[in-house]
């Protein structure tokens, strides 16, 4: 930044608000001549007003040779001067200012509700020391593997994992979930989110700027609506739009020879509500999409979303949550039920740290009141399951490889039965007791319960869902009829991602891509959008993602979608307006029926309107933004 630059941005929104009430008050003064003064009091306003546009003119042309609409409305204030319209030319200034200074806090309001959703940085850790005693130092200073103390009411200062102590944890700055949320020892804790009840003590697992919080915060700052192709479209009929006008105000003092018309040419030939239409409008959408808890990364991907015709899903944590659940309980023995064989599994289970393990304790629970078996002599084969002595019985639980160590077979039903569920997609674990094949527990990922009216959704905005996915066929046939999606690809290596979507470009038809892991990484970069989900999402995926879905709620894509198509309206309905005001302004200036003060009048309502318009998208609703029952749980 030039010196110059600095001096410009001296004082920031303050300033030039002061300065336009100065001004203003300066034009009120000359403009019904309420005092006798030694000078035109409009000079007040075209110095505190007017040669700020100046040197800003000035400093693009030098260092950039960059034309825009200062560089017009420099040449109107000073040929405005000239012919001694010193009123004339402080209003053109104050005018200009005032849309500019309308655009900042159109912009400013827009970017505060994405710093609300995010700003929530605590200051301090309670550092827990080897001798049990507390240090309090500041967030940043907290180190990996510090225990932390966090008592009720305090902000979880960085991410960490729960070492002692139960609670309830405040997530919605991450999830956008109201209620709380119970944590144990081993469960995660995120930055920024509040502790509600119990003290606990936690690991610091990520902190400072790789802490959850910070990265977000940082997803906030890379939004830019600079960076939107239209917005270069816009600037470049900015260009031409001076050029002509300069031309044009030339032809007509040589026609008439009239100089007032010339300057009226220049003043209402400004194309600043062209500049502003496209941006305004970019950042009050992005401000519509944060508080629908999407973070939008790359100012432009609003515009390309509203281009997709097709939209890619990855399954698991995209349409599904993430997270097996049990589906079916089977005995295949007679003195068994399936509610014995639950309870033998779950007591074997009690020590895994695997999650279809830990899903089968959970759905136990979940189903009995009863208290925990006690177990004996724990036993954990990796690769292979856990045994263990229930009630004096001999239990393992595991996968097929269990069961052949144990030299056992499996029977023809069981064989049927788990062949049909791994074809569904489904995890099985056989449970043997004393020695037999006592019963098989299926389990499989929860699919999201919103995720056919999504896709009903999704159509009824003109884009087509489809499923790509790792799973077999026959397993992913079965989530998208489930989900209600017509086209699925199975079998999907991040490659074969990769070249379904390159393939539909290349046909014109742009793909939005939809994913959370690693794998979806290079998809989710080549797509013409990427969306990746910020809750369960890993650092990868959301570093290659143009916008970031906070809480995973896929419900409120539609309204993304529907919201990129209102932007798009909202700015070409600028741009036309803008070009047709200028038009008609043109033709009012060259025929006299416009001066330098009506002119100026005339075209920055031009620009008030395209700041206003723009302004309608912060609260914009779709008819999918309207509030949905909590999820429930269905079975993939």
């Amino acid at each position: 930044m030039n010196p110059l630059e600095k001096l410009l941005e001296l004082g920031g929104t303050k300033r030039d608000i002061v300065f336009l009430v100065i001004s203003g008050l300066a034009l009120i003064v000359s403009g019904f001549d309420l005092f006798s003064l030694p000078f035109d009091a409009a000079w007040i306003a075209i110095i505190l007003c007017g040669v700020p546009i100046i040197l800003a003119a000035i400093n693009g042309l030098v260092t950039a040779f960059d034309i825009k609409a200062d560089v017009l409305v420099s040449m109107a204030l000073v040929a405005a001067v000239i012919v001694g319209e010193d009123f004339a030319a402080g209003e053109v200034a104050f005018i200009m200012q005032l849309g500019a200074l309308l655009e900042e806090l159109t912009v400013a309001k827009a970017r505060a509700g994405i710093e609300r959703l995010v700003h929530l940085t605590p200051r301090t850790a309670r550092i827990v020391h080897t001798d049990g005693t507390e240090h309090v130092v500041a967030a940043e200073e907290a180190r990996v593997n510090d225990l932390i103390r966090v008592l009720p009411g305090e902000t979880i200062p960085v991410d960490g994992v729960v070492v002692t102590g139960s609670t309830s944890i405040n997530q919605a700055v991450m999830t956008g979930e109201s209620l709380p949320v119970d944590k144990h020892p081993g469960d995660t804790v995120f930055s920024g989110t509040v502790n509600q009840f119990g003290a606990f003590d936690m690991r610091a697992l990520k902190v400072g700027e790789d802490s959850s919080l910070q990265r977000m915060i940082r997803l906030v700052q890379s939004a830019d609506a600079s960076k939107a192709k239209i917005v270069g479209l816009a600037d470049r009929w900015a260009t031409w739009v001076v050029v002509i006008a300069l031309v044009s105000a030339i032809l007509c003092w040589f026609v008439t020879g009239e100089i007032l018309r010339s300057v009226t040419i220049l003043v209402v030939f400004c194309p600043c509500a062209l500049v502003l239409a496209t941006p305004t409008a970019i950042m009050a959408a992005i401000g519509n999409a944060t508080r629908h808890r999407f973070l939008v990364r790359e100012g432009d991907a609003l515009e390309r979303l509203a281009t997709v015709k097709h939209v890619a899903f990855d399954k698991t944590g995209t349409l599904t949550l993430g997270t097996p659940s049990v589906t079916d309980v089977k005995s295949l023995v007679s003195d068994l039920s399936k509610e014995d064989v639950l309870r033998l599994a779950a007591a074997v289970e009690l020590r895994s740290e695997h999650p279809l393990g830990k899903a089968v304790v959970s759905h136990w629970r979940k189903t009995n009141k009863n208290a925990e078996p006690a177990l004996e002599d724990f036993v954990m084969t990796p690769g292979k399951g856990v045994s263990a002595t229930v009630e004096g019985h001999r239990v393992s639980a595991g996968n097929r490889d269990l069961v052949e160590s144990l030299g056992l077979a499996l029977s023809p039903e069981a064989e049927t039965l788990a062949a049909k569920h791994i074809d569904e997609g489904k995890s099985v674990i056989h449970v043997c007791v004393d020695n037999r094949l006592a019963g098989l527990i299926a389990l499989a990922d929860t699919m999201r319960e919103d995720a056919p009216s999504l896709m009903r959704n999704l159509k009824a905005e003109g884009v087509t869902p489809v499923l790509l996915t790792g799973d077999h066929a026959s397993a992913a046939r079965t989530v998208a009829a489930r989900a209600g999606m017509d086209e699925v690809h199975p079998d999907c290596l991040p490659e074969d991602k990769l070249s379904f979507i390159a393939s539909h470009e290349n046909q014109g038809h742009p793909v939005c891509m939809i994913g959370d892991g690693i794998n979806d990484a290079p998809a989710l970069k080549r797509a013409r959008v990427g969306i990746a989900m910020g809750g369960i999402g890993s650092d990868i995926a959301i570093d290659a993602a143009d916008i970031v879905l906070v809480n995973d709620d896929i419900r409120m894509l539609p309204h993304l979608f529907a919201l990129s198509k209102r932007t798009m309206r909202t700015i070409k309905a600028n741009l036309t307006f803008s070009m047709a005001l200028n038009f008609v302004a043109i033709i009012l200036a060259m025929t006299a029926v416009l001066n330098p003060v009506t002119g100026a009048l005339v075209h920055n309502a031009g620009s008030v309107f395209v700041i206003v318009n723009s302004i309608f998208l912060l609260n914009w609703k779709s008819s999918h933004s309207a509030l949905v029952p909590a999820q429930t749980e269905q079975k993939v």
